[in-house]
């Protein structure tokens, strides 16, 4: 069981060296990636994934705590699931294209993905991708957990996206 004891880098190599290199830390014990069709342009679908103070509007649970500097390269934030709070730095800010960061919550770090992709046909394919490394995070909070969450916000995205302006 390597894996159980595996901490991964420091958040700092994290952020520099993964995130902002478009990765998440695949040798960490607790990935996942997942993906849906929105039937709106990019642009819209990141119009809500970048309103961080309307994630609650969306999802309940989720809420922003603090947010200094806006959505940009290297500004920190902090939110919440519950009452889990996570302390996140934007390593990639490229609108209607990918929205990445970094985070720590209670010794756990994770490098979050966002991507959007154009159809063609003016919908949008958004992919979440997540990797989170600590000792025994496997034990508390494994692969299946983290998908549900994220097919659960792809398609509160989605729904909030979708509907009529």
């Amino acid at each position: 069981m390597p894996k159980l004891f595996y901490t991964g880098p420091s958040l700092e190599t994290l952020h520099e060296q993964y995130a902002k290199r478009h990765r998440i830390d695949t040798a960490a014990p607790v990935t996942s990636a997942s993906e849906i069709r929105v039937e709106a342009p990019a642009e819209r679908v990141w119009q809500v994934l970048s309103d961080l103070a309307g994630w609650a509007g969306i999802r309940p649970g989720y809420r922003l705590l603090k947010l200094d500097q806006g959505v940009a390269v290297d500004a920190r934030f902090a939110w919440a699931i519950g009452r889990n709070r996570i302390h996140s730095r934007f390593a990639v800010v490229d609108p209607a294209r990918e929205l990445t960061w970094t985070g720590v919550s209670m010794g756990v770090k994770a490098v979050d993905r966002n991507i959007l992709t154009p159809t063609g046909d003016g919908a949008t394919l958004y992919r979440l991708e997540e990797s989170m490394a600590a000792p025994l995070i496997p034990l508390f909070f494994g692969e299946a957990r983290l998908r549900a969450q994220h097919e659960q916000f792809l398609s509160a995205v989605k729904q909030a996206a979708e509907r009529p302006a």
